[in-house]
């Protein structure tokens, strides 16, 4: 059974730093991409940042230079670090696993993130 399990959200003020965390289970980490994608209230879900298995990055413009997404493959976790948040950056974070984009995709159960002063 795949599991992915994030965690560190929680309420930060604008310029705060934040780092989430998803840990995997039930597939060959190493082999999957991962990426993290985030709803705010009201939008559609968006890419936020993705690694490739051989950890090739690619971000979201609103989020370049400030968000680092990494993964420690022999944790079976991928990290990401949030720096300088803005109140835009609000919402539920959600970790993503997919093998070279194909079907199964798996899907974490989200943790929320609030920049708020």
């Amino acid at each position: 059974q795949v599991q992915l399990v994030e965690s560190g959200g929680g309420l930060v003020q604008p310029g705060g730093s934040l780092r989430l965390s998803c840990a995997a289970s039930g597939i060959t980490f190493s082999l999957y991409g991962m990426d993290w994608n985030r709803q705010a209230p009201g939008k559609q879900r968006e890419l936020v940042a993705a690694i490739s298995g051989g950890g090739r990055t690619n971000y979201a413009d609103s989020v370049k230079g400030r968000f680092t997404i990494s993964r420690d493959n022999a944790e079976n976790t991928v990290y990401l670090q949030m720096n300088n948040l803005k109140p835009e950056d609000t919402g539920v974070y959600y970790c993503h696993a997919s093998f070279m984009g194909r079907d199964p995709h798996y899907w974490g159960q989200g943790t929320q993130v609030t920049v708020s002063s």
